[in-house]
């Protein structure tokens, strides 16, 4: 996937602080610590677009960030794309009322944003899929979002251990899990797939002639 440019949007803790959709867009959420913020810099191939931090829960508000995509190989198909990162959940060091703030305002948006087309869920292949993540499968199923399960860090098993690993969450969770690697850029082109399917956007490339 060809990126040409992409950049901060808006940021807010509040829905009603958010401007209304003007392209598809697509949240990404998960546990803190699994590298949220990794994966949408790998995607975009940007570095710094979004910040990372060392410390879990760094993310504290909904921001959305605009991409301009080259969908085909001539120059003038050109789409535009909203990826939207969600806060971190399930960190036990904040604040049992943080926490809480924090429920309803992914919730809302995930239910009520018009231009939501479908929602990238992370989880560590580490440690699979917890009970948090469940909840949230759960939840985008009941509001109509189409769910994408991707499975990060993948760098950080052995060799030896990825295939079991992958095996093993697909047969836990009973649905496609992509699995991916900041560090490598394993899976990107299989996450933009279907980031692409979901939004609705094309992407054709030329026939190569005999």
């Amino acid at each position: 996937m060809n990126v040409l440019d992409a950049e901060f949007v808006a940021g807010a803790t509040v829905l009603g602080q958010l401007p209304a959709p003007t392209f598809a867009e697509v949240a990404f959420a998960g546990r803190s610590n699994v590298g949220k913020s990794s994966l949408i810099n790998n995607l975009v191939q940007r570095k710094k677009l979004v910040r990372t931090s060392g410390a879990p829960g760094c993310t504290r508000a909904i921001n959305i960030f605009r991409v301009r995509l080259r969908t085909r190989d001539e120059q003038a198909d050109e789409a535009h794309l909203d990826l939207v990162d969600l806060p971190g959940y399930g960190y036990a060091q904040r604040s049992k009322a943080e926490r809480k703030s924090w429920g309803p305002l992914i919730e809302g948006f995930l239910s009520e944003r018009a231009g939501l087309r479908g929602a990238v869920v992370i989880v560590d292949i580490r440690r699979g899929v917890q009970d948090d993540d469940l909840q949230l499968l759960e939840f985008l199923e009941s509001v109509d979002v189409t769910p994408i399960l991707v499975a990060t860090k993948l760098d950080k098993l052995a060799s030896s251990k990825r295939k079991p690993a992958i095996a093993a969450l697909k047969r836990d969770i009973k649905r496609p899990v992509i699995a991916y690697s900041a560090v490598l850029g394993d899976g990107r082109d299989a996450l933009w797939k279907r980031i692409l399917s979901v939004s609705g956007i094309e992407r054709t490339e030329r026939a190569v002639q005999p």
